[in-house]
């Protein structure tokens, strides 16, 4: 019997049966995928956060998916699994709350610095107008993105609510998963879809390609590095820049759309 029709058989018989060593079976499939998550978070993360802790919390997201899942939908487990693989280990460290405060305020002026030059130009403010507005230097700015970068304060992992309340969405989530496995959050999933894609048309070109190369083409930082022929803290600067752009950016529509 073919590996894939094993799968499919297990799948139906834990459905049936809900017995714990199917279950069991089915996380020794899967525990590759959170891993691979694990592995994803980690990147971006300071290097104190073990990734072997980030790999605990994310099997906890997989056991949620693997008894949350329908056979039935038409939608592959992974996708399933891996939005609430990321999401466990995410809300895990929220809960630890390890990132400092004083990064936290510096990653929060700078998208609000970000989204009152947007309102007044019309386009995507420079690092020379951002720099400005937050009254310091580009050099300073550059080292505030790093420091955040090192923090992951900034990460499309992050949650938005398109209403500004209710239940919210991991934007990642708008980009991998396509068809969206709660039905509830559907239209507010398109609508962070085409709100997602419009902030990240409207990016610099040299941002736009950091974010299309990491969350869709899936390198590492290291490797956009030798694709852009920077260094690695570079790309991280520019990814980071990046996601508080397209958050401040959707923060200013989902403002417009609770106004109108």
């Amino acid at each position: 019997m073919a590996a894939t029709d094993q799968i499919q058989t297990l799948w139906q018989e834990y459905r049936r049966s809900k017995e714990q060593e199917l279950r069991d079976r089915l996380i020794l499939t899967y525990a590759p995928l959170v891993k691979f998550v694990a592995g994803r978070v980690g990147a971006s993360l300071p290097a104190h956060v073990d990734e072997q802790d980030l790999v605990s919390y994310g099997l906890l997201g997989l056991i949620g998916a693997i008894e949350r899942f329908d056979p039935s939908r038409e939608i592959k487990f992974e996708t399933f699994a891996m939005a609430r693989i990321r999401g466990a280990i995410i809300d895990e460290l929220r809960s630890l709350d390890w990132v400092p405060r004083s990064v936290r305020t510096r990653a929060r002026q700078i998208e609000r610095a970000i989204a009152t030059l947007e309102k007044e130009l019309l386009r995507a403010p420079t690092d020379e107008e951002i720099a400005k507005k937050l009254g310091v230097s580009e050099a300073e700015l550059d080292d505030s993105l790093l420091e955040i970068s090192r923090s992951s304060v900034a990460a499309l992992d992050e949650l938005w609510s398109p209403s500004g309340s209710g239940d919210s969405i991991a934007l990642i989530d708008t980009i991998e998963d396509e068809s969206g496995p709660d039905p509830e959050l559907s239209l507010e999933q398109t609508e962070v879809r085409e709100a997602l894609a419009e902030a990240i048309s409207d990016l610099p070109e040299r941002e736009k390609l950091v974010v299309t190369l990491y969350y869709y083409e899936e390198l590492t930082l290291r490797e956009i590095g030798e694709v852009l022929g920077v260094t690695e803290s570079r790309v991280s600067q520019l990814h980071t820049k990046a996601i508080l752009r397209l958050k401040a950016h959707l923060s200013g529509a989902a403002r417009e759309t609770a106004e109108t």
